[in-house]
């Protein structure tokens, strides 16, 4: 059987390093499980054939370096409002032979859609982000009447205290590729959860750094909306990071780093500086996916905050690039939402609610940094590596 990944969020970000290091985990992961699998990328075009052709290269080079030469397909839409595709690395012949045969697709948050979505055997919806996939399902179609099997890494979507609204499109059982059925009543998907996945082999445990730094990466401002009890929140790590920015002068022991892109002339940078946070570039710094790893590597620890609305939500939501610090031997600092319980007690995990928690967490790590590597590194084995979450996944 050919397992497909499906993806539509990697080979679009140019300098995205850690981005692109979301799917690798999947592609790995599958190979060392000895599966035939295809990274399938779908790739409309942005109006800018030079700016394509730097995706598509970077995007090949990627993968070659990675082992995986010869085992992808990337779907190019020059125009994206056609369903025209050219397909590069595998052929378009080649991707139908197999499609003919056994197969099923691992969907990451919807990136292959209908008509070729429909083409697939069986068809795993994979969710990564479950408080906007979730909430924007009660509000649109995102695929939930095309997929056999729904699965998330919200860990505690399934409990009582979860506050995702979860009346969504119910799927449409034998939904072929001549049909498409109506949108059926509103009802209740049933979800079934995932660590999100880290190679272990490919993230090995590295020696303590030379300094005392905590960072993290991601993006300062971000434009994602759901709507909570009547409102529009603000899901920016700008707003999260707000109650926590007097850290680095609670612990002047520690360094404080965030791999967040602004620019030259936005007058946060100075505001952010001014509190202790030093500032740099994840473009230069993590452009790809081995750069990431370095710069993970580099650190004691990640220190972050996390979108307010998983929090108050209770989605049990977890970081890939969190079980790749842990990965790392690198402890973990962050928000709950509604994740810990489903760790072990010492799981390279300091979860925190407010900047005393926060201190207290810091200062711990620098105390008793190897035995809180240890810990990290062994719940990394343990829960997250990538091979038994999609032998959970894929029932192998």
């Amino acid at each position: 059987m050919t397992i497909f990944l499906g993806c539509g969020f990697a080979a679009k970000y140019l300098h995205g390093g850690g981005n692109f290091s979301v799917p690798l985990q999947w592609m790995l992961g599958l190979r060392r499980l000895k599966q035939d699998a295809i990274w399938l990328e779908h790739m409309p075009s942005e109006g800018n054939a030079r700016d394509d052709e730097l995706k598509i290269d970077n995007f090949q080079r990627q993968l070659r370096a990675h082992g995986l030469g010869g085992r992808y397909c990337l779907l190019y839409h020059q125009k994206p409002e056609s369903d025209a595709f050219r397909c590069v690395g595998m052929s378009k012949r080649e991707l139908f032979d197999r499609l003919a045969g056994p197969n099923a697709i691992l969907n990451l948050s919807y990136s292959i859609h209908p008509p070729l979505l429909l083409k697939f055997e069986r068809r795993i919806f994979c969710d990564l982000d479950p408080s906007e996939i979730m909430f924007w399902m009660t509000k649109m179609e995102l695929g939930q009447s095309w997929h056999h099997e729904f699965w998330t890494i919200g860990l505690n979507v399934n409990a009582a205290d979860c506050r995702l609204p979860k009346n969504v499109v119910a799927p449409v059982s034998g939904a072929s590729a001549s049909s498409r059925p109506a949108r059926p009543p509103l009802q209740k998907i049933e979800w079934k959860t995932f660590f999100p996945l880290v190679d272990t082999k490919l993230y090995k445990p590295v020696p303590r750094p030379r300094s005392p730094k905590f960072t993290t990466i991601g993006q300062w401002y971000w434009s994602g909306a759901v709507e909570v009890d009547g409102d529009y929140p603000d899901l920016s790590k700008k707003h999260a990071f707000e109650k926590y920015l007097d850290l680095p002068k609670r612990v002047p022991d520690a360094r404080f780093e965030l791999a967040m892109h602004m620019n030259s002339d936005d007058p946060e940078l100075e505001r952010v500086r001014k509190r202790g946070w030093q500032i740099v570039e994840p473009h230069k710094l993590a452009r790809t996916p081995k750069k990431y790893r370095r710069y993970l590597a580099g650190a004691l620890g990640e220190f972050t905050a996390i979108k307010g609305v998983d929090v108050s939500w209770r989605t049990g939501w977890l970081s890939d690039r969190a079980a790749a610090f842990l990965a790392t031997g690198r402890p973990v600092i962050t928000e709950d939402g509604g994740a810990a319980k489903y760790l072990p007690s010492q799981s390279g995990f300091h979860f925190v609610r407010d900047l005393e928690q926060s201190v207290a967490a810091v200062e711990d790590v620098l105390a008793n940094w190897p035995r809180r590597s240890r810990e990290a590194r062994a719940c990394a084995v343990e829960l997250f590596d990538s091979p038994k979450n999609l032998k959970k996944i894929m029932g192998l």
